[in-house]
């Protein structure tokens, strides 16, 4: 757990844009004291296919933070995604050894589910308990103290490919930075824009990024499935560019400020004058036929999502409903669409100040730079700072301890090292 004055960052690597959002833990919760973004330039759906321009948006972002922040990063918690990423659910089973549940009880179980046959390629980043079942009795949450002889664990394992989690980890190191840990992007935002209740009751959240739309299912309170859906806003904006034939950039801002998701929302006299390619004037378009160009794209993101989520099983368990969050999700007329293909309420989900994933001690404030980041563009980011400051820096698994530069990490990182060594 973090302390008090302790400063952590979370840096949001996706598609289109790179986001650098500055933590402060205080008495009452975190204040936002500083927030920087640039455009993402060397990532494809995610990944990195370009090392020297991925690092200089780092740089951009990061120097902007500091500047608003006015203090010096030297560490971050980075969001990862893409096409790479899969999750499957595993069982451990081990016998107490005094009959009675203890720490090392526990990890020994965890160890026993994460020992899976994978690929050489991939690594586990995550792995997330669902249930502790100790001689027959299933769904227990926490184990320890409780008697037994036999203790059985379901954990959800998430994986992605080396390669990737490297690529990421050096563009960072290139920056000056360390990273203390790489977060699936979906757990992250889930951290900042569900509610507790709506985790207990069960919710999928679906984070609509640039490059990648990242679904997540929360049931009893703990994630039960992940997925990657390698579409995302990016592709809406291509689409608006070839239909108006404009600039990326152009289409880009027409759908930030114009975009809405359902034609039926919008009457036929609204217009808007669209920037022609090099020296062709401007025309001018109906708004209504900007609607005609996204919402088709938008219904096949949403309904790819869908399918993966029938397929999956899991869809049943949402009793809550449907949380959309990410840049791509601001466009209006995106929770209709989406109540219309999951036939469950849906909501825009935003970083917002107080509890929203159930721990008072790290809630957003109303302090510092709070209102800035209450917009669905965010999540990510602040949901990787509420994750630095609820757990505790891991070795990541797979990746290379040179390529992290762990002698160089700081403050509790280190202290942490530490203690692994005396372990062993």
């Amino acid at each position: 757990m973090a302390e008090v004055g302790e400063v952590i960052v979370g840096l949001d690597i996706g598609t289109t844009k790179i986001a650098a959002v500055v933590g402060e833990v205080g008495e009452e919760g975190i204040d936002i004291i500083g927030v920087g973004t640039s455009p993402s330039e060397g990532l494809r759906q995610g990944v990195v296919v370009n090392i020297e321009a991925t690092t200089n948006s780092i740089l951009a972002a990061v120097q902007e933070a500091e500047q608003m922040a006015a203090v010096d990063v030297r560490s971050v918690y980075v969001g990862i995604a893409g096409g790479h990423i899969q999750g499957f659910n595993s069982v451990g089973q081990v016998s107490m050894r005094n009959r009675e549940v203890t720490p090392d009880d526990v990890a020994r179980v965890i160890a026993q589910a994460k020992a899976v046959n994978i690929p050489l390629d991939r690594r586990i980043i995550h792995t997330l308990p669902l249930e502790y079942i100790i001689d027959g009795q299933s769904q227990i949450r926490d184990p320890i103290g409780m008697s037994g002889v036999r203790m059985e664990a379901r954990a959800h394992i998430i994986t992605a490919s080396v390669a990737s989690v490297q690529n990421l980890v050096k563009c960072c190191n290139r920056a000056g930075l360390d990273v203390v840990d790489v977060v699936l992007e979906p757990l992250a935002s889930a951290m900042s824009v569900l509610h507790q209740d709506e985790r207990d009751l069960g919710v999928v959240l679906l984070d609509m990024g640039g490059g990648t739309t990242d679904l997540a299912v929360y049931s009893e309170g703990t994630n039960v499935f992940t997925s990657v859906i390698v579409m995302g806003g990016h592709r809406v904006t291509q689409d608006i560019a070839h239909g108006l034939r404009t600039s990326v950039a152009e289409s880009e801002a027409i759908k930030v400020r114009h975009g809405c998701a359902l034609v039926s929302l919008l009457e036929n006299d609204e217009t808007l004058e669209v920037p022609g390619v090099g020296p062709r004037p401007p025309r001018p378009f109906q708004r209504k036929f900007l609607a005609e160009i996204i919402e088709p794209r938008v219904e096949e993101i949403l309904l790819l999502a869908h399918q993966e989520l029938v397929t999956s099983g899991y869809l049943e368990v949402a009793a809550s409903g449907l949380v959309l969050t990410g840049g791509a999700s601001r466009m209006d007329g995106i929770c209709e669409i989406a109540e219309d293909i999951f036939q469950m309420p849906a909501r825009r989900g935003a970083p917002v100040v107080g509890s929203a994933s159930g721990s008072d001690a790290f809630a957003l404030t109303d302090g510092g730079f709070a209102s800035v980041v209450q917009d669905p563009k965010y999540a990510t980011g602040v949901g990787l700072v509420r994750y630095g400051a609820q757990t505790e820096p891991a070795l990541l698994e797979g990746v290379d301890a040179a390529s992290l530069g762990h002698d160089a990490r700081p403050g509790r990182t280190r202290r942490f090292l530490e203690r692994v060594r005396e372990m062993f």
